[in-house]
């Protein structure tokens, strides 16, 4: 079972490239795996029928006791053969409908097959996971399929909306299969159905949840909206999804659960009262349109409520007619769509106000379609009528609430005779004043699959008897009645017979009074459902933007205080809750004084902060504050954490000062006093219960810390650092994640300062349009102030002019600092090498691979504040996203190798001698750190090129601007 399900997937994935080589001709190569699932299920037929079953099953997830688990039995065979054997006329039927250069056309054959075979895995499914996952596919593939041409806005649409409404029901039977799983304590089908759990409120509201799954894919009211929609589709979709396959998944399900859930409330009058809104609504609707599809649309509808009573009644009999139902209604309302698409290419049009004549054009075309809408009708001697006549018996013979529902289904089925014969007429009859409709010729191989179909409907209405073994399999799931119901042509003249015939006579006279019917059917109308839907969506719509824009306010101050005070009245209520100091040691102040002094100076300067109106003092004071708890992590004897909030808090006070320089020097928000007697208590408050929250709880741990582990593991491997093993080795995944997420935010905030494209065009700036691009004579921002005037070249001095930088020239002289540009000339070497043994002590010493490339950042920064973006470019001239392209390759590599053993990131070293550097070891850690290095590296010289390289450009470019608008500014 699982070699025929992913047989139809990997098929799918070649359907482009067949379909570019061999045309339509290909639909006949994918039309093969549903036609060998097909003769699978026939195979297998006897045995089911006999109770027989099938399992196969492959482990997946075994801690939580899901497996890839199939299994066959009478009704899963029963839909495999009608989702294969549909499924492979339609795919054959595509070969005539389209021709070899229809857009798209490999990507729609890939999915039409990849549906087919995700509805094979679904109804084979003996894993409520599993089928939950082929349910959300045939989910995906369906939009993908009713998507198809998405050039047209309705289409697009109608996909959104059928992935909206099926999904949303999807979630809601995701909760409740795992609600139905817990209770039972398996999520195995068969097994949950053979011992269902005992009922109770949490049982019934898993029932309701997946009944709204089931009722949203299959279109019953009030999620019908869905499916005349998508009737935008190409013909082949409608005929296959929304007549054989997509729409009775949900009907599948119900069926499945009914023995073992139709006692059980809110079950049956549920499904009893929905089903039976659903056939009067959707039939009276169909009443009065005019696009064939949608009079078959509507009636799909109509009929998928008749199932939903039928398969949700819960009994033997009825039971019995669901299944008979589920293969009357596939055989004729797949012709009926096919045939619809006939006569669209045939004459252009599927509207029956425009046809007239079509049936003596294409007599053997309205052959088909009578034979199927008499099958629809329920006329005998065929399927349909032996269908319907098992659904009244088992309706009239049952309950009271079951003879409601049959009343439904009675005035549902003069409905269906109704629009079938509006349908038929329509189509293909002669219309008085309207001119014959030009009709293109129609060749066999174009009619073969409906014709097929049709005449099956001609074969099982006598022989219907042959499906009683089979559907007779499956109703003995239910307890037997006295007088169990058996298929059959003819029961003698009855009950069934005599609504029957009132049913057809009904119909006929809705037929013959069509106009006025239809006058009175659009008087009465409900506005449609995707009115209402279109209003539901408006109405969210508003309501999200009255939410937004309360919430919402622009105020970066009201977002941190909502943020603060819900996290201040939380902790509070769990400190006051839990009582964490209950029976724990008391907390002590300090380890040593000198930690009560760097705190205090460390508060000091965070409380200083409330007092200035610098921008560039307040970032200076709040830097102190990371610098104080950097001391803090030295005083504690954490020179690892210390080394990295040093340089940590060292860039991000560069890059403040790169982005200061384009915002004013101070503050200019002008914070009334009473706002101000609301933010400070507000900000003292929530800082005062964060510390006692760490406080508190740091005293009160009662489990052993881990770290001691972790020192013992770290000192059997021969190493001291502790911190770098855990980033290197045991947590290794984290850092690898976090590099990834650092990595991704560089790029995002790089993004958002410069929204063009991030290449360089020297038409950007006037000055470097002058000058040229990277020049060692461009000027940059350091030139603004002053006009770079060039003297005439002295003939006699030969001799270069002497720089410390490489890009010095390109400063002018009021901007430069000699004794800067010596130290960081002086400095930059050796930062380097600083960082490079950073990166290969940290085995037993402070180091690695963040903390290396944040001092190498450092070393770039002093190099750009020294000489501007020319002289960035000199150091780095590289891209920095090939940089940390290159760092994140390198770490995900030295990471994933290690499969190749057997464990991610397996470990291996090499120990050596050097006669410099004397004895060394390398090993998986170093190339993972050096990864991290460079991916670090690259981070800081992306945002610094961005905050600093390009906000130069900018400067210049107004520079230029108000020098080409006022030559003597400058001067």
């Amino acid at each position: 079972m699982a070699a025929l399900i992913l047989a139809h997937f990997l098929v799918a994935v070649c359907a482009g490239p067949l379909v570019a080589r061999q045309g339509t001709r290909a639909f006949y190569v994918l039309a093969v795996p549903p036609a060998v699932a097909l003769a699978w299920a026939i195979t297998r037929c006897g045995d089911a029928a006999a109770g027989g079953s099938g399992t196969s099953s492959l482990p997946w997830l075994p801690a939580y006791e899901v497996s890839l688990a199939f299994r066959w039995d009478a009704l899963g065979l029963l839909m495999v053969v009608l989702a294969a054997g549909v499924g492979a006329l339609v795919l054959l039927y595509c070969t005539r409908y389209f021709s070899d250069d229809t857009p798209l056309l490999g990507r729609f054959a890939g999915n039409l097959l990849a549906f087919a075979g995700a509805m094979l895995g679904l109804v084979l499914a003996d894993d409520l996971v599993v089928l939950y996952v082929f349910w959300e596919l045939t989910t995906v593939f369906s939009y993908l399929l009713i998507g198809h041409g998405s050039e047209r806005k309705q289409n697009r649409r109608s996909a959104l909306q059928a992935l909206t409404v099926t999904t949303f029901g999807g979630l809601a039977m995701l909760v409740g299969f795992l609600m139905l799983g817990h209770a039972a304590g398996t999520y195995r089908i068969s097994d949950l159905v053979a011992h269902p759990p005992e009922p109770s409120g949490t049982v019934s509201a898993a029932i309701v949840l997946v009944l709204l799954g089931a009722l949203s894919k299959s279109a019953v009211w009030p999620f019908s909206v869905w499916l005349p929609n998508a009737m935008a589709a190409p013909t082949p979709v409608s005929a296959y999804l929304h007549a054989a396959a997509m729409v009775k998944a949900g009907i599948y399900l119900i069926a499945r659960l009914a023995p073992a859930f139709a006692d059980t409330p809110p079950w049956r009058p549920m499904l009893l009262v929905l089903g039976s809104a659903t056939i009067l609504l959707g039939g009276w609707r169909a009443l009065r349109l005019n696009d064939l599809k949608l009079v078959l649309a509507y009636g799909t509808v109509s009929q998928l409520g008749f199932l939903t009573v039928l398969a949700g009644a819960g009994y033997r009999d009825a039971a019995l007619a669901a299944a008979t139902m589920i293969v009357a209604h596939a055989l004729f309302k797949a012709p009926l769509f096919l045939v619809t698409g006939i006569v669209e290419h045939a004459t252009g049009t599927r509207d029956l106000r425009e046809l007239s004549g079509v049936g003596r054009a294409l007599p053997a075309v309205a052959a088909v379609a009578v034979i199927a809408g008499a099958s629809m009708a329920g006329l005998p001697p065929l399927l349909g009528f032996a269908a319907k006549e098992a659904a009244f018996t088992a309706l009239e013979s049952g309950s009271a609430a079951d003879r409601w529902a049959l009343a439904a289904v009675v005035i549902g089925s003069a409905l269906t005779f109704g629009y079938t014969l509006r349908f038929l007429w329509g189509a293909f009859a002669h219309k008085p004043g309207l001119a014959k409709t030009p009709v293109r010729p129609v060749g066999p191989a174009f009619l073969g699959p409906p014709a097929l179909l049709a005449a099956a409907c001609v074969v099982l209405g006598p022989g219907v008897v042959w499906l009683d073994p089979l559907t007779g399999a499956y109703a003995a799931a239910f307890p037997a009645p006295a007088h169990p119901y058996h298929l059959s042509l003819w029961h003698g003249l009855g009950t069934a017979l005599l609504l029957s015939g009132a049913a057809w006579a009904g119909g006929l006279a809705l037929f013959v009074l069509r106009a006025p019917v239809v006058r009175l059917a659009r008087r009465v109308a409900w506005p449609t459902a995707d009115r209402a839907y279109g209003l539901v969506l408006l109405g969210l719509e508003r309501l999200s933007l009255q939410v937004t824009g309360f919430f919402q306010r622009g105020s970066l101050s009201v977002y941190l205080a909502t943020v603060l005070l819900v996290m201040l009245v939380g902790q509070l209520t769990v400190l006051a809750v839990d009582q964490p100091w209950t029976g724990a040691a008391p907390p002590r102040l300090w380890d040593a004084p000198v930690q009560a002094v760097i705190a205090l100076l460390t508060c000091t300067a965070a409380l200083l902060c409330l007092t200035v109106h610098r921008r560039m003092k307040a970032v200076v004071l709040a830097g102190m504050t990371g610098y104080g708890t950097a001391l803090l992590f030295v005083v504690h004897g954490a020179p690892d954490l210390a080394l990295t909030q040093f340089c940590v808090e060292t860039v991000s006070l560069l890059v403040f000062v790169l982005v200061l320089r384009r915002m004013p020097v101070y503050f200019q928000e002008n914070i009334p006093r009473r706002r101000l007697l609301l933010r400070v208590p507000l900000s003292l408050a929530s800082a005062a219960t964060i510390s006692v929250v760490l406080w508190v709880v740091a005293a009160a741990r009662r489990a052993d810390p881990a770290g001691g582990a972790l020192v013992q593991a770290t000192a059997e491997h021969g190493v001291k650092d502790v911190v770098a093993t855990i980033l290197v080795e045991f947590r290794a995944w984290d850092t690898l994640g976090e590099s990834a997420v650092l990595a991704v935010a560089a790029v995002g905030v790089t993004s958002l300062v410069y929204l063009h494209r991030r290449t360089e065009s020297p038409d950007d700036f006037a000055y470097e349009a002058r000058t040229g691009p990277g020049t060692p004579d461009a000027p940059s921002a350091w030139t603004i102030g002053s006009r770079i005037i060039t003297p005439e070249p002295d003939p006699a001095d030969t001799a270069p002019e002497r720089t410390w930088l490489a890009a010095g020239r390109t400063l002018s002289p009021e901007y430069r600092s000699v004794v800067f540009e010596v130290v960081a000339r002086l400095v930059f070497h050796p930062i380097l090498v600083l960082s490079l043994y950073l990166l290969f002590c940290a085995e037993n010493l402070p180091g690695g691979g963040f903390v290396a490339g944040l001092v190498a950042g450092v070393a770039m920064m002093a190099r750009y504040l020294a000489g501007g973006r020319h002289e960035l470019a000199e150091a780095a001239p590289g891209h920095p996203g090939l940089l940390a392209g290159i760092g994140l390759l390198l770490s995900s590599g030295v990471a994933l190798l290690g499969l190749v053993e057997g464990t991610a990131l397996h470990p291996f070293s090499y120990e050596g001698h050097l006669p410099v550097f004397g004895h060394f070891h390398i090993g998986t850690p170093l190339f993972f750190d050096a990864g991290v290095y460079l991916l670090v590296l690259g981070v800081v010289l992306d945002i610094v090129k961005a905050l600093g390289g390009r906000v130069d450009r900018q400067i210049e470019r107004e520079a230029a601007l108000r020098e080409a608008a006022d030559p003597g500014e400058g001067r």
